[in-house]
């Protein structure tokens, strides 16, 4: 996979120790990665740009040592830092990414996964994607979790906004919603929280919104606390450290076919000649009333 040389550049970034092994047990290199975000990137990045992000880091491979990455310790091609206040005092340099280069930058520090907020600069206090995470319980047959996700579109659906599916590239699905940068941080927290809420009291035996795994027999955790100020969600085209998955896009008329961690790097790499499923994504203009 590529060559012997101790550096390659790639996308005008310097990626050291390319040959690394970084998925051992498919002998996929730390080249392999940057190429693949490369490729990847006309799709990923109007999702990463311009937002806070944190970032798992893998320095020996996935099956070593991995952590979230959420302050520069150096400045990075394509990046940019802000200065915020902390919620105690002080405050704390975070890092956004500007262009397909602060992409690969991270990938050159080890990055595997990228976790953005749900706003962007400059408009950070006010919040333009939301994310549901359907987070089945252990050994949950997959056709319950699908019903979850159509349960979920069903209540969107009857509030007349539009919804866009992905794969969690782990055992779940995503629910992810475009909104204009209109509303407050409280404001959209709360409404994803009742969202589901509303879910938890319509169907008690199947989902709940506790976070705790001991309440989660049998049911689907409702994860809608992505939707709080600091809080990151995987990224549309994120891989995954497990299963070597994509957190995919998807049509909602796939979600009987693909499995949610069943779409990996040249699956993902492969659907790029087809027609985006999530191209009207910013397009879309609806608010929180």
């Amino acid at each position: 996979m590529g060559n012997n040389s101790k550096e390659v550049i790639i996308s005008t970034v310097k990626i050291s120790n390319p040959e690394k092994i970084v998925f051992k047990n498919l002998g996929i290199t730390k080249k392999d990665v940057a190429l693949y975000y490369q490729k990847i990137a006309v799709r990923m990045l109007p999702f990463l740009k311009n937002r806070i992000i944190s970032t798992i880091r893998c320095p020996d491979g996935v099956d070593s040592t991995c952590f979230y990455k959420k302050h520069l310790e150096k400045n990075l091609k394509g990046m940019g830092m802000i200065n915020l206040p902390r919620k105690s005092d002080g405050k704390e340099d975070f890092y956004y990414i500007k262009d397909i280069s602060g992409i690969i930058s991270e990938v050159q520090m080890n990055a595997i996964e990228f976790h953005p907020w749900g706003s962007k600069l400059p408009t950070l206090e006010k919040p333009d994607i939301m994310v549901f995470d359907l987070d089945p319980d252990e050994g949950m047959d997959l056709g319950q979790v699908r019903n979850g996700v159509r349960d979920l579109k069903s209540l969107l659906d009857e509030l007349n906004l539009k919804s866009f599916l992905k794969t969690s590239g782990s055992k779940g699905y995503h629910v992810v919603l475009p909104f204009s940068s209109s509303t407050s941080w409280d404001k959209f927290s709360a409404f994803a929280k009742n969202i589901a809420l509303l879910m938890e009291q319509k169907w008690p035996n199947l989902y709940t919104t506790n976070i705790r795994k001991i309440n989660r027999k049998g049911k689907i955790f409702v994860d809608w606390i992505r939707n709080t100020r600091s809080a990151t969600s995987v990224a549309p085209y994120s891989l995954r450290t497990k299963n070597i998955a994509v957190s995919m896009p998807i049509n909602w008329s796939e979600l009987d076919k693909i499995s949610p961690n069943n779409i990996t790097m040249s699956d993902a790499i492969k659907r790029l000649k087809r027609k985006d499923p999530w191209e009207d994504f910013f397009k879309v203009k609806q608010e929180i009333k």
